[in-house]
């Protein structure tokens, strides 16, 4: 990158911090004051930067639209897909990708198990939203008013014993997956059905889409599944700096953590021994 190319991106997460000075600016890059001027003009012609009635700049205005276009075109499914698929191809176990629209949280794209036993979900459908792994993760980001609206207009049916069972319950669930950035799903739906999800954020920071790892006790047990956490959260995060803009990360560097690696702020024992952590939309079948 040329030198007044770096210095011109420099001014801009300056002025993210407030409105700043040409004396100020010209401090920030080391940079004599005329230099700066002339970084400034350069960026006010093209609408990043503007200058106040005191002398002061500020970010433009086309720079706040091209963020919001990017972020309107952002690809969440054709960036993530190849991420999922490697996870997919490391794990063996089906790994799902859902996003919260209207009033639902909605598969958006899958990768089925190579055993012998297909989920019954498919891309397009909405989740038990109640007890879906993928659904605390997105809605856990909501803010908080919207969050409560949310849990207490939902109805709470009980399709295993570990279902969550009304909004208060809920909204404490919510409340833990929101502090330990990951989700779980131990028979909520299925008992015989678990799942570790983590989410996605978008260029904001806030959480976009949300992927999960599902698998039933069949093949591997809740213990098993939960040792996947860490590269399940590994690939969340080379997922969301890739939906950010930073350098695409490899998924196969993102797994490559051991399977007994660290979980987060609650470990493995504590999820699979907690009720509340529980959660599951998917439903297995034979294959056909």
């Amino acid at each position: 990158m040329s030198q007044t190319v770096d210095r011109a991106l420099t001014i801009l997460p300056l002025l993210a911090e407030g409105p700043a000075s040409l004396e100020q600016v010209a401090t920030r890059l080391d940079v004599h004051k005329s230099t700066a001027l002339r970084l400034l003009r350069t960026l006010h012609e093209h609408g990043l930067v503007y200058r106040q009635q005191d002398q002061r700049y500020r970010l433009g205005a086309r720079l706040f639209a091209l963020a919001q276009q990017a972020i309107e075109t952002l690809d969440i499914r054709g960036i993530a897909h190849l991420h999922l698929a490697a996870l997919n191809e490391r794990t063996g176990h089906t790994v799902h990708l859902a996003v919260y629209e209207q009033g639902e949280v909605v598969y958006i794209d899958k990768v089925d198990s190579r055993y012998p036993v297909r989920m019954y979900s498919r891309i397009g459908r909405p989740v038990a939203i109640t007890v879906a792994a993928v659904a605390k993760l997105l809605l856990a980001d909501l803010p908080e008013p919207e969050r409560r609206a949310v849990a207490e207009s939902l109805e709470y049916p009980r399709y295993t014993a570990r279902s969550t069972p009304d909004a208060a319950a809920f909204l404490a669930e919510l409340a833990r997956v929101r502090e330990q950035g990951w989700a779980t799903d131990l028979g909520g739906h299925e008992e015989s059905i678990n799942c570790v999800g983590a989410p996605l954020r978008g260029p904001d920071g806030r959480v976009c889409a949300a992927m999960s790892v599902s698998a039933p006790n069949v093949v591997v047990s809740a213990e098993e599944l939960l040792r996947l956490a860490p590269q399940v959260r590994r690939v969340a995060e080379a997922i969301s700096a890739e939906l950010s803009g930073a350098a695409p990360v490899s998924s196969v560097t993102a797994g490559a953590v051991g399977a007994g690696g660290a979980v987060g702020a609650v470990g493995v024992v504590d999820a699979v021994g907690s009720t509340s952590d529980v959660a599951g939309p998917e439903r297995e079948e034979p294959s056909v």
